[in-house]
């Protein structure tokens, strides 16, 4: 009894915690909505950016650290299994993500690069959904391919230091720095995501625990 009263009192901690990461989560989100446009690195999907993103991250953390507190404090059937089945949906979610990765990386970089040489076109109506000074200042790059995607008009943010921007001297292009970038740090983004997952299976593990109790001590749903 005593290590059930202690898996209940670690669970209300653990999702106490996530709650209020995810309040946290969705207040960004609502503060990036609300301070700069440039969120969205594809203009056919203006509507998936970060901000909207974080938004739906944050309300979804905070709902399911919500039920998995409540269910957990309060020992109630419902709260406990509807917390083990959405984070079974959230797993099956990103293992269909990561085969989709897997399976179709050929055409999602194609898809990139045309969004990006979409958005780059964009850029001269002073409707890109990317700031491209930012993105060329912090990669060091320019363009998608290289800066000849600027045509006869390259901005400084593609040179190292201030000068007359030129083809010659400007920095590489942005898609191929992005893609070295992320690459670079894959090992980092596997730990997290592997961290992510075994706090989601022992989330699993703990409701289930808490839920076969609860059956067999007779309370029923309450």
């Amino acid at each position: 009894m005593s290590c059930l009263k202690c898996l209940k009192y670690t669970m209300c901690a653990v999702n106490f915690i996530f709650f209020l990461c995810g309040a946290a989560v969705f207040g960004l989100g609502i503060y990036m909505s609300t301070t700069t446009k440039y969120l969205s690195l594809f203009p056919s999907l203006s509507a998936v950016n970060l901000a909207s993103v974080l938004f739906v991250l944050g309300i979804f953390v905070t709902c399911v650290s919500f039920l998995g507190f409540l269910g957990a404090l309060k020992e109630n059937r419902c709260l406990l299994i509807s917390f083990f089945i959405l984070l079974f949906l959230l797993m099956l979610a990103e293992l269909t993500v990561a085969c989709i990765l897997l399976l179709y990386e050929h055409d999602i970089d194609a898809f990139i690069i045309d969004e990006l040489n979409t958005s780059l076109k964009q850029k001269g109506e002073n409707n890109s959904t990317i700031d491209w000074n930012t993105i060329q200042s912090t990669f060091q790059c320019c363009g998608v391919n290289n800066a000849s995607d600027w045509g006869n008009t390259i901005p400084d943010s593609c040179c190292p230091t201030p000068r007359p921007c030129s083809v010659t001297t400007a920095n590489k292009g942005c898609y191929l720095k992005m893609k070295n970038w992320f690459e670079n740090n894959l090992l980092g983004t596997g730990i997290a995501v592997i961290i992510i997952c075994s706090i989601e299976v022992l989330g699993m593990c703990f409701s289930m625990t808490l839920f076969c109790h609860i059956s067999k001590s007779g309370l029923g749903y309450k």
